[in-house]
């Protein structure tokens, strides 16, 4: 009796426990485009981890945009957009979400030797 041949592409496992920091921006007047509020977004990175740290994705609700681009096609019926998904299964540690989800970011400390 033949083993059963593996999967070629297999789901991805669930992301582990994370300790995933959440900070909303609510800023007054609203940031104009993506820029703005990438710049934003950006110095709440800068402010825990300085110039050490990486943008894992993004959306962009103005243009319903994201990054990396298709990641959601793989998740049409799915509870979790593409853009989340991607960033917790590569450890994400930090999510800017600004003006109401208007914008959200995720970001990742890189560690540097």
């Amino acid at each position: 009796m033949s083993e059963p041949p593996e999967e070629t592409c297999p789901l991805p496992a669930r992301p582990p426990e994370t300790d995933l920091e959440v900070v909303e921006l609510r800023p007054r007047p609203p940031p104009a485009d993506y820029r703005e509020a990438l710049r934003l977004a950006e110095s709440e990175a800068r402010r825990r981890w300085g110039e050490d740290w990486m943008l894992l994705s993004w959306y962009d609700r103005d243009r319903d945009f994201e990054a990396p681009q298709h990641v959601s096609e793989c998740h049409q019926d799915a509870g979790v957009p593409g853009y989340v998904d991607y960033a917790l299964h590569r450890g994400a540690r930090l999510k800017v979400d600004v003006d109401h989800s208007r914008f959200v970011f995720f970001f990742l400390p890189v560690a540097v030797d």
